[in-house]
């Protein structure tokens, strides 16, 4: 659209020259006023928008990631208590064959039996060496 703009020359108020130009006409202060409050407005309800949007996103993927990471935690104490448990087996006489009750019950059998062989080792090794100082004594 060809408009024809009129310009002043300051040293010659009495001259006035037209010049034609090729630009669009100007809209007046108060509609681009209207139209850039329009943008910020549509803008903002935009960025509102994919703010809250990205929060949920950003908060479900957490959620999975908490999910996974306590699955694994979950499968990484189940694989050690396993582990656990097997090495028992290995330990207790017969714990191969039973069952993680009969095992946990066999245990504690098992260490009061070994408790009981110490405080026998014990009374023999006391025993023995009261012989041997009974010995020195006579001369032997």
């Amino acid at each position: 659209m060809e408009t024809t703009k009129t310009q002043i020359n300051p040293t010659a108020a009495f001259q006035i020259k037209e010049i034609k130009t090729s630009q669009k006409p100007q809209m007046g202060h108060h509609e681009n006023a209207r139209k850039a409050h329009r943008k910020l407005v549509n803008r903002r309800k935009r960025t509102t928008r994919d703010i809250t949007a990205a929060y949920h996103h950003r908060r479900q993927q957490q959620q999975k990631k908490d999910k996974v990471q306590e699955d694994q935690d979950d499968r990484s104490k189940e694989e050690l208590l396993e582990t656990k448990i097997l090495a028992l087996q290995r330990i207790v006489p017969g714990g191969e064959t039973l069952g993680v009750d009969e095992l946990f019950e066999e245990t504690a059998d098992y260490i009061l039996a070994l408790q009981c062989q110490i405080k026998a080792m014990k009374v023999l090794t006391n025993f023995i060496e009261g012989l041997e100082k009974e010995k020195s004594k006579f001369g032997a």
